[in-house]
């Protein structure tokens, strides 16, 4: 093993909800009677991309939104609940980190969200983890299609010079997961709140908590 890839911010830090809590108000403050509640935002966690689910519900009930205006209202709101209310690293998140910089692993966080959000995120969580933690930050503006598409994780690999079989990444979500499968990269299902009840068929294994024991031992064949 020789690199570590976070593959989302919910992979880092749990913030599902909050981004469930930025949608409702985004939503109240264009005007649109919407309201997810967690089965509701569970339900639509198959398929990445906001602005994409924003659409899929204006469409499925028949009402003419600009889904592209609501999603940047939901990224004001949900970056300034990162920068404000973030909360704490991941079970063994740290750990691995630490783990990573002292066996001279790579790190990554390899996602296809918006930079302003993985940058708020890091604002948010200063204290504990810094943007010199990782080697490499690839986010939406790097990449011209999103994941399940490898091409995140392509770009990282590169960027670092590392090999996508010595590389392990961590994903929250279900396209994540297919992304890095797709790139050749061993992947842990690290499942949020908001997407435990999920299946994540391509992944190598699932955990709740990051242990480095359990990292070494995936490449180690």
């Amino acid at each position: 093993m020789t690199a570590l890839l976070f593959g989302s911010i919910s992979s880092v830090a749990d913030s599902s909800e909050l981004q469930r809590e930025a949608f409702n108000e985004a939503f109240a403050e264009h005007g649109l009677d919407w309201n997810w509640d967690r089965d509701d935002y569970r339900s639509r966690l198959g398929k990445a991309g906001g602005q994409a689910r924003i659409a899929d519900e204006a469409k499925a009930r028949g009402e003419d939104v600009d889904a592209a205006a609501v999603h940047a209202t939901k990224s004001r709101l949900f970056q300034e609940k990162l920068r404000t209310q973030a909360p704490a690293p991941r079970p063994g998140v740290l750990d691995a980190l630490r783990a990573a910089k002292s066996q001279g692993w790579k790190t990554g966080f390899v996602t296809t969200t918006s930079r302003d959000n993985v940058l708020a995120l890091l604002d948010g969580l200063q204290a504990t983890i810094r943007p010199e933690d990782f080697d490499v930050v690839v986010a939406s503006d790097q990449v011209d299609t999103p994941k399940p598409d490898p091409a995140a994780y392509a770009l990282a690999l590169t960027t670092l010079g590392e090999d996508a079989g010595a590389a392990v990444a961590i994903e929250d979500n279900a396209d994540g997961v297919r992304a890095a499968a797709a790139a050749g990269v061993t992947c842990v299902a690290f499942p949020n709140e908001n997407t435990a009840g999920g299946d994540f068929p391509e992944a190598t294994r699932r955990l709740d908590r990051l242990t480095v024991d359990d990292l070494t031992s995936l490449t180690a064949a």
